[in-house]
């Protein structure tokens, strides 16, 4: 059973997957929650764990998988909704697929991306949808309040389209690369940090060109 606010947050997260192919941050869920502090967003996903409507992948950043949505029961009390335990049991670990390795991207200042002939990653099967994908190493700090942390790998999704609030890769008068997240203002785009110590960059839409979505994360420890 679910509390109104555990049943409100699993919605949203979702929501956001369907939508945007990863999982929302901390800050975007507590600002979705009218919450304060993250301590309560905390509290809620562990309480959506344990009742097995959420599974937390602890080796991706920003990794939450929606194992089941729940269903209303009249008979319950008004703060409280019935899970529907009817999703089919998991399977063995995902099949690996290769996709190829491009070299660093900054998650700071942008730098040129280091192409690396040849080199590729094993992606989990499950993280790739439709479409044709890259990975890239992260070179900064800029990105960690979304999660991404210097040295992890990305998987990005080609793509030269992005909706507003979606993280990409940004390439800037055809020699800079950078990943951010993308907002659109008329005829400018503000590539926005995750990571207070920086400020967002703002380009002319003719300046920029996107070569693709953020798809999922991979890290080593």
């Amino acid at each position: 059973m679910l509390t109104r606010k555990q049943h409100k947050l699993l919605l949203f997260i979702d929501s956001h997957l369907r939508q945007t192919g990863f999982s929302p941050s901390f800050d975007e869920m507590r600002e979705a929650m009218g919450l304060r502090s993250k301590s309560g967003i905390h509290r809620l996903i562990s309480g959506l764990e344990e009742r097995g409507f959420l599974r937390r992948h602890h080796h991706r950043a920003r990794a939450l998988e929606v194992i089941q949505l729940p269903g209303a029961e009249s008979e319950l009390p008004a703060n409280v909704i019935r899970a529907r335990f009817d999703r089919p049991a998991q399977g063995n670990e995902p099949d690996t697929i290769k996709v190829p390795l491009y070299g660093r991207i900054a998650a700071g200042l942008p730098i040129e991306a280091v192409a690396s002939p040849g080199a590729s990653l094993s992606v989990p099967a499950t993280m790739l949808g439709s479409g044709e994908y890259y990975a890239l190493e992260v070179a900064g700090d800029s990105m960690i309040e979304a999660g991404i942390m210097d040295g992890d790998q990305v998987i990005i999704r080609k793509t030269d389209q992005a909706e507003n609030g979606q993280i990409v890769v940004a390439l800037i008068d055809e020699n800079e690369v950078t990943l951010k997240r993308l907002r659109r203002k008329g005829g400018m785009i503000a590539l926005e940090p995750a990571n207070t110590r920086y400020e967002t960059r703002i380009v002319p839409a003719d300046r920029l060109r996107i070569q693709g979505q953020l798809s999922g994360l991979l890290r080593q420890y």
